[in-house]
């Protein structure tokens, strides 16, 4: 059974920096995509950054030059680097895998899910 669980979120002040981690397990996804996208109460599930099977990397504007993604592949591991956090920033974070190499923005191109892990940026 294939889980990706996450984990880092919390409560932070604006300005300050969060790691978000996910922890593949049941299969190895180290030749495929991954990526993050988060989701706040009433609306649609958004792309923040993903990363495919050699390491590229791509963002969403509002992410891009404050977050980083990165993965470990021996560790069957994907992270994301949260610096510069805004109140905009606020939402449930979650991990996402696919069956593909290249990655993609929309969500519906990713098949495995982690539960998500909250992350709130306070004022």
């Amino acid at each position: 059974q294939v889980q990706l669980v996450e984990s880092g979120g919390g409560l932070v002040q604006a300005g300050e920096s969060l790691r978000l981690s996910c922890a593949a397990s049941g299969r190895t996804f180290s030749g495929y995509a991954m990526a993050w996208f988060r989701q706040v109460p009433g609306k649609e599930r958004e792309f923040v950054a993903a990363i495919n099977w050699a390491s590229a990397t791509y963002y969403a504007d509002s992410v891009r030059g404050r977050f980083t993604i990165s993965r470990d592949n021996a560790k069957n591991m994907v992270y994301l680097q949260m610096n510069s956090l805004k109140n905009e920033d606020t939402a449930v974070y979650y991990c996402a895998g696919s069956n593909v190499r290249y990655y993609d923005t929309s969500p519906s191109r990713y098949d495995f899910w982690g539960q998500g892990t909250q992350v709130t940026v306070s004022s």
